[in-house]
């Protein structure tokens, strides 16, 4: 047998159903490429670590007895990895033909992106930006407090972190691949650390993709490799995705930036969330529908610990 040149990481936690047509994809779909998978389970309770192993025996398989978060668990299997490169692969994905193949190749032809990363779709094939961003600014905060980032969609200069009017149909630098589906030689894995264990939920690749940025690296997208992501499947609430979301943006700011930069993006993630609970109460007053409004005020309830950060 072929040695692998690739270790497939999937981290797992109640996404049964879901974690069982990622792996079938993979294999179905991964082109001419010598992998393993490692299927790391965060001690589910839906069934999913005994559904993966009674339907994929073969499956290397790792049933934690706690849920150690995604940074952690992708640690821990790429510690023991033995291959040239690893593939992060969210379990609410499906492979499209040869995207293994052919996201490989890129990062063997662009040695000075480091990290790379494809193209997402939405299950009726939309387009799903959310394979990478460009970092936070202070700007890039003011634009999404005040609303000009959804206002200007399609701007790169009001939506410069969701990189505005660019359809993911070309290759091209980004700051930050998404961890989705994320290619990674071993080497500058190892020598970065891997994630920072801080980020127990989300911000952990904007963190990754900014330290390789420090070396010199510049993370790079193709869209010849290409998945269908669900985005959160793991994560039942939209409220608590949302909390998680905004203790990695400040943690990411107080890693990452200094000097004034550091108080004036804190606030402006203040004034996102107020400008939000306000504008969804304002709806519910004209429109009856209380389900944002009381989803913002959870959120807006919760300002003390998400503005703690990780």
């Amino acid at each position: 047998m072929q040695s692998p040149e690739v270790t497939v990481i999937m981290v797992s936690y109640n996404t049964r159903d879901l974690t069982l047509m990622a792996i079938e994809t993979l294999f179905q779909n991964a082109g001419n490429v010598s992998f393993r998978l490692v299927v790391w389970d965060n001690a589910s309770h839906d069934g999913s670590a005994d559904a993966i192993a009674a339907r994929f025996p073969d499956v290397e398989l790792i049933r934690s007895d706690d849920n150690i978060g995604f940074s952690r668990a992708n640690n821990a299997v790429a510690d023991a990895a033995t291959t040239p490169w690893l593939l992060l692969l969210n379990p609410d994905t499906e492979t499209y033909p040869k995207a293994v193949e052919n996201i490989l190749a890129f990062g063997k032809a662009h040695p000075e992106a480091g990290i790379t990363g494809g193209r997402t779709v939405f299950p009726d094939g939309s387009l799903n930006i959310a394979s990478c961003w460009n970092t936070m600014t202070v700007w890039s905060l003011f634009c999404s407090a005040t609303g000009l980032a959804k206002v200007f969609v399609n701007s790169p200069f009001f939506n410069h972190e969701g990189i505005g009017g660019w359809k993911r149909d070309t290759a091209r630098h980004v700051d930050v691949v998404v961890g989705c589906f994320m290619l990674v030689p071993t080497a500058l894995w190892r020598e970065l650390g891997g994630f920072s264990p801080r980020y127990f939920m989300y911000g952990e690749e904007h963190d990754l993709c900014l330290r390789a940025a420090h070396l010199g690296y510049r993370p790079m997208i193709t869209p010849d490799a290409q998945i269908m992501h669900l985005v959160g499947a793991a994560t039942a609430k939209r409220e608590d995705k949302v909390v998680s979301l905004m203790r990695a943006k400040v943690t990411l700011i107080r890693d990452h930036w200094s000097g004034w930069r550091v108080q004036a993006g804190i606030a402006l993630l203040w004034l996102w969330i107020a400008n939000r609970r306000l504008g969804s109460a304002l709806k519910a007053l004209f429109s009856g529908k209380q389900d944002d409004k009381a989803r913002w005020k959870v959120i807006w309830a919760k300002r003390h610990e998400w503005l703690q950060g990780y």
